[in-house]
């Protein structure tokens, strides 16, 4: 009876000390107190060039299919640049690199994966995150801004999409971003 009364005793007493451990290591810290947030409202253009001797996207997976007018199942890899105008002989600030993902099987959507990075300006090294559904048939749309680095770290918001030109038969497109970016 004396030797199980001991083990308990030892066991309550490493299991307290662990506890113990375990809330010491979590007070130091305190709570967090998140840094005040920034709104920043970024607009350019996105120059999506399919067509000519240096496209600046490429399909890189091909649907197995002629049944769907959409490319649905189709990806293209992308290296977009971001001008301040929407001529391409504009000032370049940054490139938009990603995934244009075919996903509409008869509305022609595209799920984009990009990351907007700026390589001028204020944000010179930040990047913005989009991650949504792209309904390009729509001549205005909204992005999700899922997150982001540099200047933009912890950033959420909204990219407003307005196509300023296309072009069907190459697939070359101007592209006007409004973008709302909410960030520490």
């Amino acid at each position: 009876m004396e030797r199980n009364m001991i083990l308990a005793w030892i066991l309550m007493l490493t299991t307290a000390i662990a506890v113990a451990r375990c809330q010491d290591y979590y007070s130091h810290g305190g709570p967090y107190v998140p840094p005040p947030q920034k709104v920043t409202y970024v607009h350019f253009f996105l120059h999506d060039t399919q067509s000519g001797n240096n496209p600046s996207a490429v399909p890189i997976v091909s649907p197995n299919t002629t049944t769907t007018s959409t490319g649905f199942g189709g990806v293209i890899a992308f290296d977009d640049p971001l001008t301040v105008g929407p001529d391409i002989t504009s000032e370049v600030i940054g490139n938009a690199q990603g995934l244009w993902v075919s996903t509409g099987k008869d509305v022609l959507t595209l799920m984009a994966y990009l990351d907007i990075g700026f390589t001028k300006g204020e944000f010179n090294g930040s990047s913005i995150s989009v991650l949504s559904r792209n309904p390009i048939t729509e001549s205005e749309r909204e992005l999700a801004v899922v997150g982001g680095k540099g200047k933009f770290r912890m950033a959420k918001g909204y990219a407003q999409l307005k196509t300023y030109s296309v072009n069907f038969k190459t697939g070359d497109a101007i592209v006007e971003y409004n973008v709302t970016v909410i960030h520490d």
